[in-house]
Order: C-alpha cells, then structure tokens, then sequence
C-alpha cells in the first residue's frame, strides 16, 4: 500500500503543480505543519515560508500567503504567490526582501501585516544564504 497522497498548488493564473507526495511541510499561522498520507482533515491559512515537498526528490516553493484543505489524502494548496526556489534568481530575492523592508518600516502597518512581513524577510534572507 502506498504512503503517497496527492499535491495540488494552484495560482489564480495555473495549476503550479500536481503531483504525489510522500510528506509535505507547510508554513501555517499555527507553525510549521507537516502532513503525511492520513492526516486528519485541515483547513489552514498559509503564512510567508517554504513549502517542502518530499517524494522521491525535494522540491521547495516559496510563498506568501494562500490557504490549504486536506482531505481524503488530497492537499489543496491555493496561493497567489508561489514560486519553486530554484527558479527564483538573486535580483528577484533582492527587490523582495528589500520592499518587504521597507514595508516593515511604514508606522501604519497592522500587527498581522507586521507579523507577515516578518516571516517574509526572515524567509527570503534564508533563501539568499
């Protein structure tokens, strides 16, 4: 019997990737989640971090934001901003982490967006190392 269950990444514009998995870690607002073939159903909000795709290989996506339902061995990833890391370049990474800064300074920003900006620059510093 397989220990795999399905992985769908979906972006407003295209399916990102579609795939099975042995394990995936997700970033969610509760901590980073890892999920396994028979888990018990979740729905979850994502926050900026790494998502880690195991099979036979390792495939890292880096995100923002999105939401997530497991379900009858099916994860449903729903996100705007994914982005495989190999394909993410050092400029990129720069003007990311620099906007992000310079968001994090604005006075008016709420605590949440507070919060995410920082799990944004901690990440995105992590991916540059």
């Amino acid at each position: 019997m397989s220990e795999k269950f399905t992985l769908e990444i979906i972006s407003p514009d295209n399916l990102i990737i579609k795939t099975s998995a042995m394990e995936v870690v997700i970033p969610s607002f509760e901590g980073e989640m890892g999920i396994l073939k028979g888990h018990i159903d979740l729905i979850t909000f994502l926050r900026p971090g790494i998502i880690k795709i195991t099979d036979d290989t390792e495939k890292n996506f880096f995100v923002e934001d999105g939401t997530v339902e497991f379900s009858n061995n099916n994860l449903l990833i729903l996100t705007s901003t994914a982005k495989e890391l190999k394909t993410i370049d050092k400029n990129e990474l720069k003007i990311l982490l620099d906007d992000a800064e310079t968001k994090l300074k604005e006075p008016e920003i709420t605590d949440k967006e507070r919060y995410q900006l920082s799990y944004k620059i901690e990440t995105l510093k992590n991916i540059s190392l």
